[in-house]
């Protein structure tokens, strides 16, 4: 915004300075760098008596979101901090803040602290909130340090008691936001009670300022605008009606100034004049004239009196200089401005009414305002940074954008982004959601402790380590393989391999691919308590203390929380180190706590950077960004609404070849968080890309692009999606270390989605059934030696197949083509398939199980997922169960070639695999699901040739 300084009238001639004869100040509502800098705001303090200067969101908005007048400094801020728009914003005003109070300093002196302050806002956001204002207005008077620094504060019934708390603490107040009589005359008594505890305290009450600012225009905004309704409509009170347009403001200010008067001449005052107390004055805002049918000086002509302050806009404060009139106009008419008022009531102008709606839409006006501030500043920032973010891009068809961009919207309204990261549980159900959201602070947390990982780092790599061999399952496992797999070996650092299976022959083929001597082995459990860490730890510790004997400790290291029995284990055992997760984080969330940064600081892995990226991802995404430019917010949303306003709770993930592996993290961060009670989206990896017409309308579409390595056949297939009126996001990643971006932005989008499908993101109740269910057989074995015999409901050749009784009924026995085809049957438009497989996870079985999904897909039109067990377990699993039911399963067992012993037990590894296989398959007949078992005798992969031809001969 520009403002014009007419030169001309100046000293006695000038209306602006002669204000000063009448007791009146005359402050300046605007605020721009540019004119800070080029001596114009001196100027005006120079030549016609300005005494102070305000600003608001608003016009922080029109000086930061428009021109160049930040660019310099915002680009050499990002260049050396990793800043949110909201403290990149903060930086930004308390320089303008500064600079402005070192212009009026001089003012300040001159008067001895009665005039030369310069105002800033606390956040809109916190109108109604007394801590909330109380803790921002210390801080941000701290941060400006300035003597001649006056903190608004909104004149709301919250805002008050906060305004006494920070007076008796010695800041000066700028009141705001006022209207009615009453507002003012309660922060009135809280300036003068705040005074008096600082009385009682013993402390000075001298050196305190602050202006109770009264709006004006507006109000006869709204009651003009009510008059010339009831006129037009044939009002029998038209005339009266009338004579009081452009009069209620005046009068209404007149008043208020006479109650005013009243208190400073009350003995109460007199005891705190006496003491040094300044007056709190009265500040007429909102003076320029928006009805061109009155004076463009209207506001201060007629409000000009002793102890007061008008801070005018720019147009009205030119227009003063030219042709306003300075006198006594105040405490003229007094009684005609009761009359007015009296009129007012009589007509049912409903002055109370009108302002407490002034007061509500003020507070909505300075936070839409700031939004649209700290949404320039997002968008300028992101432009500035560019490929250091992720790029996000949202193709939907009309219906559904609509509906987007309405619970954005309702979002940004709301302020639900910022109650998201206050931890506030409403957000979901009210339960004890507050309490697993530490996840939205490990980055900064992990960042604060670089100098021990990276310490950690350097000592893995002297000790000559070869390999590292992770132990865990789930959240503890799945961030650490997308590590591993993204980035690979790091020379002159051990490979990172990841084992989260209780398979026999995986456990040996992970045995065989490391050199137990030089391994070092992570064992990975947020509890302690988890059934497969603790089976691996006990066999991996046996097979490498016969390997390094009683050093076998120092090979060792474990990733637990705090208290949990992996502690005491890790203890006893005499492990090298223990790293302590997050109670308050979930398995799903912590990959960028230490259960996901030990491994790869121990694989060699730029730590740093990865943590860095992420925290590019968490500004971007944090409390100050608008939900309608919030990536994390947009991208939850996205799901939210296309799952539940539109049926397409199937959320298919495409990813460049380079971190492909990121869809398996995202199947459970997805699957876990969001499929209970009936609900859910349901989360599908490793379907080939296809064309549009092997796809249904109950799909949305996620695409990770790498972008410097895009795959032709993946892009061509997208847009091909996007033409036929797919919901697809696309986020882009100019190199792989911005995975750890896109970890942020999708635990923030999955929290953001459970908010909307209304459910508790951070429990999983049906995976703990099926731990129980797996234990209950487990538990069997130890007493009986055996498991709990079943038997087929019909063989053929190598395959036998095991149903519940419902699902038996529709199956009917026979060969396995008939069986096979009765149960594919059972899938129509809306459903999908789950391809379960409790079998070694290895190149060849991953090819298998994804080429059939993918041609069940083209064959049936459904969302296909295919997954290995008992891996699964902590991951899709929750959502098979607890979701929605819309899955039709195909569970498959298979001989083990050889069992492996479990030290301790009586139980093997295949034993707890064909245990956790039984009672994964219990839980889901428990729930209703559609699920089939097929069990392979004989040679592995005959039977799964033999079985996908089948399969595919059925569908």
């Amino acid at each position: 915004m520009n403002v014009v300084h007419k030169t001309g009238a100046s000293g006695v001639g000038n209306p602006l300075q002669q204000l000063a004869q009448y007791g009146q100040s005359p402050w300046l509502d605007f605020i721009q760098r540019s004119y800070t800098e080029n001596g114009s705001l001196k100027k005006l303090v120079d030549e016609d008596g300005l005494k102070g200067v305000t600003s608001n969101p608003a016009i922080f908005e029109k000086a930061m979101g428009h021109g160049t007048d930040y660019d310099a400094q915002i680009k050499s801020l990002l260049a050396s901090s990793i800043l949110s728009p909201g403290e990149l914003y903060e930086t930004l005003a308390i320089d303008d803040i500064k600079a402005a109070t070192k212009v009026l300093y001089p003012v300040y002196e001159t008067t001895k602290g009665i005039d030369g302050y310069v105002s800033l806002e606390v956040s809109p956001y916190l109108a109604f909130d007394t801590e909330g204002t109380v803790e921002e207005a210390r801080r941000l008077w701290k941060a400006v340090g300035a003597k001649n620094l006056m903190i608004k504060i909104p004149g709301t019934k919250q805002g008050a008691p906060a305004v006494r708390t920070v007076i008796s603490e010695g800041l000066s107040i700028n009141v705001t936001l006022l209207f009615a009589l009453d507002a003012y005359k309660a922060v009135l008594e809280a300036y003068i009670a705040g005074l008096e505890d600082r009385l009682a305290k013993g402390e000075p009450v001298s050196g305190i300022a602050s202006v109770a600012s009264f709006f004006v225009s507006r109000i006869d905004g709204k009651i003009d605008g009510a008059i010339d309704k009831r006129v037009a409509a044939g009002d029998k009170d038209a005339d009266a009606l009338k004579a009081l347009r452009g009069k209620v403001a005046i009068a209404n200010a007149k008043v208020a100034y006479q109650h005013y008067l009243d208190v400073v001449a009350s003995p109460r005052w007199k005891k705190l004049a006496d003491a040094g107390a300044q007056p709190q004055r009265l500040l007429w805002a909102s003076t320029g004239t928006k009805d061109k049918a009155y004076s463009d000086v209207l506001y201060v002509d007629e409000l000009i009196g002793a102890d007061t302050v008008n801070t005018i806009p720019p147009a009205t404060f030119d227009a003063f200089r030219d042709h306003g009139t300075a006198s006594e106009t105040l405490t003229k008419d007094v009684d005609a401005a009761r009359t007015v008022l009296a009129e007012a009531e009589r007509l049912g102008l409903d002055l109370a009414g009108v302002t407490q709606t002034l007061v509500t839409e003020g507070c909505a006006s300075f936070e839409d305002a700031f939004d649209a501030l700290l949404g320039s500043v997002a968008a300028k920032q992101a432009a500035l940074l560019g490929d250091t973010l992720i790029s996000q891009t949202v193709d939907l068809p009309a219906d559904i954008e609509a509906a987007y961009k309405a619970e954005l919207d309702s979002w940004r309204k709301a302020g639900t982004v910022r109650k998201l990261w206050a931890k506030d549980a409403s957000v979901w159900t009210g339960k004890d959601e507050g309490k697993w959201l530490k996840w939205l602070d490990i980055v900064e947390d992990r960042l604060g402790d670089l100098s021990a990982l990276e310490a950690f780092q350097a000592e893995v790599k002297a000790r000559g380590f070869t390999d590292v061999l992770l132990l865990g399952m789930g959240g503890s496992s799945l961030g650490p393989e997308v590590f591993s797999e993204t980035f690979g070996q790091i020379s002159g650092f051990p490979k990172l391999h990841v084992l989260d299976s209780t398979d026999p022959q995986q456990v040996v083929s992970y045995e065989k691919a490391v050199d137990l001597s030089k391994t070092l082995f992570i064992v990975s459990s947020k509890s302690g308590g988890t059934l497969e860490p603790n089976i691996l730890k006990a066999y991996f510790y046996e097979a490498a203390k016969k390997v390094v004997g009683d050093k076998v400790g120092s090979h060792f290291v474990a990733v637990t929380d705090p208290g949990s029995h992996m502690e005491q284990v890790a203890k006893q055992d005499g492990f090298w180190k223990i790293f302590y997760g997050e109670k308050q984080i979930g398995g799903r969330y912590s990959v960028l706590s230490n259960f996901g940064i030990v491994p790869a600081a121990a694989a060699g892995y730029d730590v740093k950077g990865l943590l860095e990226s992420a925290q590019y991802g968490v500004k971007a995404s944090a409390a100050s960004v608008p939900a309608t430019l919030n990536p994390g917010v947009q991208l939850g949303a996205f799901m939210g609404v296309s799952a539940t306003k539109f049926g397409r709770d199937k959320v298919t993930i495409i990813a460049s070849h380079k971190i492909y592996d990121v869809g398996a993290w995202l199947e459970q961060l997805l699957a876990e968080s969001t499929g209970k009670i009936g609900k859910g989206v349901i989360p599908f990896d490793g379907e080939k890309t296809g064309e549009p017409s092997v796809y249904g309308s109950d799909r949305v579409f996620a695409y990770l692009r790498l972008n410097a390595d895009p795959c032709p056949k993946q892009e061509a297939h997208v847009k091909a999606l996007i033409a036929a009126g797919q919901p697809v996001v696309t986020i882009g990643l100019s190199d792989e270390k911005q995975i750890a971006q896109v970890f942020f932005q999708w635990e923030i989008a999955t929290a953001v989605a459970g908010s909307i499908l209304g459910i508790d993101p951070f429990d999983q109740p049906d995976v703990e059934a099926s731990k129980i269910e797996t234990r209950k057989l487990t538990d069997a074995y130890n007493q009986t030696g055996s498991l709990p015999a079943e038997s087929a409901f019909a063989t053929d050749g190598n395959f036998a197949f095991f149903a519940d009784a419902a699902n038996q009924s529709t199956l009917k026995g026979g060969d396995t083509a008939a069986i096979l085809k009765a149960h594919f049957d059972k899938v129509k438009a809306g459903d999908y398939v789950g391809i379960l497989a409790y079998i070694e996870r290895d190149q060849a079985t991953r090819d298998w199980i994804h080429t059939l999904q993918t041609q069940i897909r083209d064959a049936k039109k459904v969302a296909t997922a295919g997954q290995f067990g008992p891996r699964f377990l902590h991951s899709t699993g929750q959502d098979y169960k607890g979701g929605p039911n819309s899955g039709v399963f195909l569970q498959i067992t298979a001989d083990d070639i050889a069992d492996v012993a479990v030290p301790g037990e009586k139980y093997t590894f295949g034993v707890v695999k064909a245990a956790q296989a039984r009672g994964d398959f219990d839980v889901l007949a428990e729930r209703g699901r559609r699920a089939l078992r097929v069990h392979i005798k004989g040679d592995l992969k005959t039977g799964l040739d033999t079985l996908a031809k089948a399969i595919l001969a059925a569908v």
